[in-house]
């Protein structure tokens, strides 16, 4: 990693609270409050190196860069916009008030050079970095930001395989980092026993710090059997074991303990800063990732591929394994490909998935569980109160909970929220709506912002996970039906109808969540300021960013999004197919 050329000093970024302005706009000033709340130690997993998630997701480039682009927010004008290049500001451009105040770019490589071996060259020569998906987008809210559709999934996962409830049920994971460390919370919200590995005992802390995991263990016998006894008992407790994955899973298969489910949330997208290789210590693997990252790449990468194989043994013993969007298969696919077939005494993986293809393997969670979803434009739609105060968002939980009443699923996750959701940094909630919803919502935030019902603006964002932000072929994109997979215009169409319409803050990222070469994402912000001009904004971001999302997923054969497109009127004027 390239070393900052300053110490980040948490005393000095603090995040700005209230309701008196840094900047010239209120715009301006969103985009700084998020951005340094990104980094704020409460929500970043590695604040001091600037890590907000993901193995080294990064929310600027260093610390030169981080002091720079926060000059330029409280000197920037309402008709100005700031252009960020892969966590750097290069220029200030006069644009118009309605275009976005601040446009970004992240880790965009031509497609013949978007390897890791290339990215890392630029990285040490200070020239780019890793902006995960919402940490280079000023817009992660902690572990709460992924917690709501990992809910999503679980309950998905409990309506089609186990009646509706995942009481009594084993559900097997491993990685308690931003994305992975909302997996116990949201299988125990719908009623489950989770068994969760993680190889940094830190992280483990954290979790039980914000209540998002129960219990941690370091004996792994000792871990499975007090899962083996919750299970039986029906408690839904979650459980957190300080062990490498592949040792978790070694274990398993030994004793012939078999989930009901089984997934994994390692970063194992990057296998040099996010994945622990199994064969040797943690301590041993940072000497070695800082001396020979070439031979820590070889140690990681044979991990995945034991791991994914130890996976495969689960699932034929009955065990419902899926991917969780972490790149766990192609990497291990890679590996063999690489590799004499048949390493360590298991069969090919080829073998196992006939044509080559990761998703044979085991299913993404998304074609498998999430793709009904937005194929009605539903997805994370999340809000930050910028007050800093908890009661702007318990107002906001109010107003979304009486635009819904009929949506059984958000008032429940809501109730569930509020009781089990502790805020990181600034206070912000998530939930997933859908097409009509989300501009609804919108101009409901507007309005209590203008009736001073809550006491400084509201921002909203989302995830890049979302209905028409992201080309990712193992992922978000996997297996459409007329093999769209890795067409990457419509996360591109997404950046610039967003910036056409007047988001607050736009970014086109590249490798977010998969890793380089496997993923081009979006990111859109809007803010809730209480002017008509926002709701002006807010109509046309928040009907067309979701949208986008419906009319993709109707070109590629789905008839929910057909009848979604056709229900809300877009699409091409007209147009009856």
């Amino acid at each position: 990693m390239p070393q900052v050329s300053k110490i980040y000093d948490p005393v000095k970024y603090k995040t700005p609270t209230g309701s008196r302005l840094n900047c010239k706009g209120w715009i301006q000033e969103a985009a700084l409050r998020m951005l340094l709340n990104n980094l704020n130690p409460e929500v970043a997993e590695k604040p001091e190196e600037l890590i907000v998630y993901g193995g080294r997701g990064k929310a600027v480039r260093n610390v030169d860069a981080l002091d720079s682009i926060i000059r330029c927010l409280k000197t920037l004008e309402d008709d100005e916009t700031l252009l960020i290049q892969s966590g750097k500001p290069v220029a200030v451009f006069k644009t118009h008030k309605d275009a976005p105040r601040v446009l970004i770019s992240n880790s965009q490589l031509v497609p013949k050079w978007a390897t890791w071996e290339h990215f890392d060259e630029l990285e040490k020569k200070g020239l780019m970095r890793f902006g995960q998906m919402t940490a280079g987008s000023w817009i992660y809210i902690g572990s709460q930001g992924i917690v709501q559709g990992t809910y999503e999934t679980y309950a998905a996962i409990a309506d089609r395989h186990f009646g509706g409830s995942l009481k009594g049920t084993l559900h097997v994971t491993a990685g308690l980092g931003g994305m992975g460390g909302a997996q116990p919370l949201a299988i125990t919200l719908n009623d489950g026993e989770a068994l969760i590995a993680e190889a940094e005992e830190w992280r483990v802390d954290k979790r039980l710090t914000t209540k998002y995991l129960d219990e941690k263990w370091h004996d792994i016998d000792a871990a499975i059997q007090r899962a083996v006894d919750a299970r039986k008992k029906g408690e839904a407790v979650s459980i957190g074991v300080v062990c490498n994955a592949v040792h978790l899973l070694e274990r398993l298969c030994e004793l012939n303990v078999i989930p009901d489910t089984l997934t994994d949330q390692t970063s194992a997208h990057d296998p040099l800063m996010g994945y622990w290789p199994h064969e040797i210590s943690p301590e041993q693997a940072k000497v070695l990732r800082e001396h020979d990252p070439r031979k820590y790449v070889e140690y990681a990468t044979r991990s995945i591929y034991i791991h994914v194989q130890r996976m495969l043994e689960l699932k034929e013993k009955g065990a419902i394994t899926f991917d969780y969007g972490n790149n766990l298969r192609a990497m291990a696919l890679e590996y063999e490909k690489n590799n004499p077939a048949g390493l360590f005494g298991f069969s090919p993986l080829a073998r196992r998935s006939p044509d080559g293809k990761a998703g044979r393997l085991f299913p993404g969670f998304v074609p498998a569980y999430i793709r009904p979803l937005f194929c009605e434009g539903k997805g994370p739609f999340r809000w930050v109160a910028l007050s800093g105060d908890p009661e702007d968002i318990a107002v906001t939980d109010e107003v979304v909970a009486s635009l819904f009443p009929e949506n059984r699923s958000l008032q429940r996750w809501l109730r569930l929220a509020k009781e089990k959701i502790q805020f990181q940094g600034l206070p912000a909630r998530i939930c997933w709506l859908g097409q009509g919803e989300r501009e609804l919502a919108g101009l409901a935030f507007n309005e209590l912002v203008r009736c001073g019902k809550v006491k400084a603006p509201i921002v909203i964002g989302r995830d890049h996970l979302d209905t028409g932000s992201v080309a990712s072929p193992n992922r978000e994109t996997e297996d459409m039906p007329d093999g769209s997979d890795a067409v990457a215009d419509w996360p591109i169409l997404n950046a610039l109808v967003n910036t056409a319409a007047g988001a607050s803050w736009v970014s086109l990222h590249h490798g977010g969540g998969v890793g380089m070469g496997y993923s081009i994402h979006a990111g859109m912000v809007i803010v809730c300021d209480g002017s008509k001009e926002a709701d002006e904004r807010l109509k046309r971001v928040l009907r067309n960013d979701p949208g986008l999302g419906v009319i993709r997923h109707a070109d590629a054969g789905y008839d929910l999004a057909r009848q979604t497109m056709h229900k809300h009127q877009l699409g091409l004027p007209g147009n009856e197919q």
